[in-house]
């Protein structure tokens, strides 16, 4: 079973960034897609960024051109860079990982003021 623990999330100003980083707990490889979901409250559960298990990067279109993602396979972690944040950036974000089942981590809150 991956544990999932994600960090970086807080309160920013509209404009500003955060980092947000994702450490799974085991040995994840370039084949197991990893990415962010987020959940504002009253909505659904949507997907931010992911990479494919075959290396390519999707983005939600409400964020294309200010969210980076990234991985660093040695360090079985995910990063999303989040940039000209929007307070309805606001929610809170979910690292995803797939490996055999899909694993998710607890949350952290991004809460972005106008």
């Amino acid at each position: 079973q991956v544990q999932l623990v994600e960090s970086g999330g807080g309160l920013v100003q509209a404009g500003g960034s955060l980092r947000l980083s994702c450490v799974a707990s085991e040995r994840l490889f370039s084949i197991n897609p990893m990415g962010w979901y987020r959940q504002a409250p009253g909505k659904q559960r949507e997907l931010v960024a992911v990479i494919t298990g075959g290396g390519s990067i999707n983005y939600a279109d409400s964020v294309k051109g200010r969210f980076t993602i990234s991985r660093d396979n040695d360090k079985n972690t995910v990063y999303l860079q989040m940039d000209s944040l929007k307070p309805e950036d606001t929610a809170v974000y979910y690292c995803m990982c797939r490996k055999f089942n899909t694993y998710w981590g607890q949350g952290t809150q991004v809460t972005v003021s106008s």
